[in-house]
This record gives C-alpha cells, sequence and structure tokens, in this order.
C-alpha cells in the first residue's frame, strides 16, 4: 500500500494523475465546432461544465448532447457554460452537430441546435490532462467524465459514469445549484437536497 501510494505520488507530481476537486482545472487551447477556445483565460467569472463523450455518432452520446443541449439557456442564467470534449477530429464533429440539426430525432425533439463548443481533441492532449481515458478500455475513446469548474477555475465536483450507462441530468443540474447555493449562503446540502430545500449552516 505504501509503494502504490508513493508511485502515486510521484505521478502527481509529474503531471501523470488527473487533477482532483479543490485543484486548479488544468489550462489548455482548442479547436471546437464554435471556434478556438482558450481556458480557462475564455472564461474567466464563468461557472465551466467540462464533459466528455465516448465517440461522436454513438447512440447514447447522441442523446446526452440533445440533453445537453436543452440544459443550454438555464445554465447561462446560473452564468455557467458547458463544453463538450471527445478523440474526434473536427470535421467529425461538424458532421454530428449537422445531423443531430438535421436528420435526428429522440423524445419527440427534433432539429435541436447545439449551442455549445465541442472540443476536437484527437491527439487526446486535454482528455489525459483531465484523466478521461480509462487504460483499460478502449484508448481511442473517452469515459462519460463531468466536471464542474467554478469561477475561480478550481474543480469543484467530478463524476465519471461507463460508456454504458447515460449520464442523469436532472443531478447534473443539482449538483451545479448547491454548488452555488453552498457557496452564496455559506452553507451545506444535505442528502437528498433539492433546489429550494432548506440548507445546513456553516457556525463560525
Amino acid at each position: 500500500m505504501a509503494k502504490v501510494r508513493k508511485n502515486g505520488i510521484k505521478n502527481r507530481i509529474r503531471g501523470k494523475c488527473p487533477p482532483l476537486i479543490g485543484e486548479k482545472a488544468p489550462a489548455f487551447d482548442a479547436q471546437t465546432t464554435s471556434g478556438p477556445i482558450h481556458f480557462p483565460r475564455d472564461y474567466v467569472g464563468k461557472w465551466v461544465i467540462l464533459f466528455s463523450h465516448a465517440a461522436d455518432f454513438t447512440p447514447v452520446c447522441t442523446s446526452e448532447l440533445i440533453a445537453f443541449s436543452k440544459l443550454v439557456d438555464a445554465c447561462r442564467r446560473l452564468n455557467t457554460e458547458i463544453i463538450g470534449l471527445s478523440l474526434n477530429d473536427l470535421n467529425s464533429h461538424l458532421d454530428w452537430v449537422c445531423a443531430v440539426r438535421e436528420q435526428i430525432k429522440i423524445r419527440g425533439l427534433k432539429q435541436v441546435r447545439l449551442d455549445f463548443p465541442l472540443i476536437a481533441d484527437s491527439a487526446q492532449t486535454i482528455a489525459h490532462r483531465y484523466g478521461m481515458i480509462h487504460p483499460a478500455l478502449n484508448g481511442t475513446q473517452t469515459v462519460r467524465a463531468v466536471y464542474f469548474i467554478d469561477p475561480d477555475g478550481i474543480i469543484r465536483t467530478i463524476l465519471f459514469y461507463p460508456i454504458t450507462t447515460g449520464r442523469n441530468f436532472k443531478e447534473l443540474m443539482r449538483i451545479l445549484i448547491g454548488l452555488q447555493t453552498a457557496d452564496r449562503e455559506k452553507a451545506l446540502t444535505p442528502a437528498d437536497w433539492q433546489p429550494g430545500d432548506s440548507v445546513l449552516r456553516v457556525r463560525d
């Protein structure tokens, strides 16, 4: 156990381990479906939900892309931007965005416009930096990761889902609102807390 822990510390010092809650989110420059972005410089003062998906055009990922598109307005009202990522190249992303808008219909939704950037990370640079690739799984796919990053660029929550399981989007919004509520009110949110519920006050 001591050896594993020692090696883990060495790997973190060398930058081989993904960031943890409470640490600075790794900076990056990227090409996206919305043009180039520079993180965190372009998002100073905003919350960010950074998520990865396994691969373009896959059925679960497509359903999630549409679900994220439904959250954009609500997130922006909460001073939050959404950024997606996979290891596909930019042309694949653009084709996928076009297909979602023109061809795909899910749960009665059609002609969905994706009003958030999708990062093209075919070199796997950002995915490795954030620990989005599981070494025991397909090296050309990312796991379903979600990072909640606050306006100071600090990672506040990390979620990982397996390739087989789509994300719960009500829970994503609950987490975002819970984090913002805890910060604003200097409080804690108890088990099963929902927006609008009472919070636990922190005593000095």
